[in-house]
């Protein structure tokens, strides 16, 4: 719905402007910096047919719409900057039942200890989204836990997560306490190992594997890996094997008194609850299959 309709106007209404703004003499470059594109882009916007949409008056709308915003934009300029941009968004339902969004955006960076609260925040909203029909097949017998850390990070205390450990009781997850930083030893040590390869990666799980005859079955959760895309690694007790330039999913087989494990890794937290129910589904048809 959202990303089908709203994709499409915002397209439709991008692609008239640039092509407004090209005609009143602006550069692609310039277009592109003020509507927070690419010159590819813009040139692309430019060059292609106008796109179109399911509804004639959603057409009208959109194009008058980009007709004010390119003549606004050409009285001010190319040389302006934008400060902020405030976004409003209303979604009506049947049921008289109505959501509204306001939302401005600064483009401002936050500071240190801001960038660590809104990690928290999200870590809370990630695990709340976590569906419990689809990842208790795979659940560790100790728990598992959800990790993250602001880019840069090297050491523990630099990672957030749940204290304990997340369990299903009586069909839905809990947790203790709220996610802190520097409580988990294990999975921050293999989160900052992994950050330190790939950077881009700053969220983990872990999760049970695949496991036939009470062996963790390797080739399985391979062959899942390649089906997603997903790059393939190991580590041995919590120590990574070798040294990667892309990390998605770790694979540690376990040993004596250790118990097997299966990191997912992503770049954060809400990527991270979309790859583990991707993944728990593969391994499920796998159980099944067995």
């Amino acid at each position: 719905m959202l990303g089908e309709v709203g994709g499409k106007w915002l397209d439709r209404l991008h692609q008239h402007v640039a092509k407004d703004l090209r005609g009143k003499g602006w550069s692609q470059t310039e277009i592109a910096a003020v509507l927070g594109s690419t010159q590819s882009t813009i040139s692309r916007h430019i060059q292609k047919p106008t796109i179109g949409l399911t509804a004639s008056a959603d057409e009208a709308m959109v194009d008058s719409w980009a007709s004010e915003l390119s003549q606004a934009l050409s009285s001010i300029g190319p040389e302006a900057n934008v400060l902020r941009q405030r976004l409003i968004v209303e979604l009506q339902f049947s049921g008289q039942q109505t959501l509204r969004f306001d939302k401005t955006l600064t483009g401002l960076d936050l500071d240190s200890s801001q960038l660590e609260r809104a990690l928290l925040r999200r870590l809370e909203w990630a695990i709340g989204r976590l569906d419990v029909k689809r990842i208790q097949h795979i659940l560790p017998a100790v728990g598992m836990n959800i990790a993250s850390c602001i880019k840069g990070a090297r050491s523990s205390e630099e990672v957030a997560a749940f204290p304990g450990r997340i369990a299903i009781v009586n069909g839905k997850l809990r947790h203790h306490e709220t996610p802190a930083f520097g409580v988990s030893k294990h999975l921050a040590s293999i989160l900052i190992q992994a950050h330190t390869m790939n950077e881009a990666k700053t969220s983990i799980i872990n999760l049970k594997p695949v496991i036939d005859d009470d062996k963790v079955d390797i080739e399985r959760i391979k062959e899942i890996c390649d089906q997603l895309g997903y790059s393939f690694a190991t580590c041995k007790k919590g120590k990574l094997v070798g040294s990667y330039s892309k990390l998605d999913i770790i694979l540690d087989e376990g040993g004596y008194g250790w118990e097997p494990s299966l990191y997912i890794l992503a770049h954060n937290p809400l990527e991270l609850i979309d790859r583990t129910h991707l993944i728990a589904g593969h391994i499920g048809d796998v159980i099944n299959a067995v």
